[in-house]
């Protein structure tokens, strides 16, 4: 094994700590472990190679420096993929944005990876579905 170092805000860890404690787990490392799997489990899914719809929700801090510029050069390299963007203010800080997106299954699903992966996206997913 591997000893790391994780940086993960108060409220997470609370989240964390408050979730191993209902379950049973005996530390922190191991409620993390499952969570990875799980985590990679989830985000492994597969899209089609050919042509697919898709929505990419995503939840970001909009306070998270150059972020939304970088989100929106995210979108600019790939605006023959974006059909739409709705965009929701959730508090002070915090936004959701549902992209609605359409092409090939692996362009979508690299844009998609690329957003979420951004420093200050709090929560990203995608759903795909195939096209004829």
């Amino acid at each position: 094994m591997q000893r790391i170092t994780i940086t993960i805000d108060d409220d997470l860890l609370a989240e964390i700590d408050a979730a191993a404690a209902e379950r049973g787990y005996q530390n922190r490392s191991e409620i993390i472990r499952d969570l990875a799997r799980a985590g990679l489990l989830e985000t492994a899914q597969e899209v089609p190679k050919g042509k697919c719809a898709a929505a990419l929700v995503y939840v970001y801090d909009h306070h998270a420096r150059e972020l939304s510029h970088r989100l929106t050069e995210n979108f600019h390299h790939h605006h023959d993929l974006t059909v739409a963007t709705l965009h929701v203010h959730l508090d002070d800080h915090h936004c959701m944005e549902v992209s609605a997106l359409t092409g090939p299954g692996p362009a979508v699903k690299h844009l998609s990876d690329h957003v979420i992966a951004e420093r200050g996206v709090r929560y990203g997913r995608l759903v795909v579905i195939p096209r004829s």
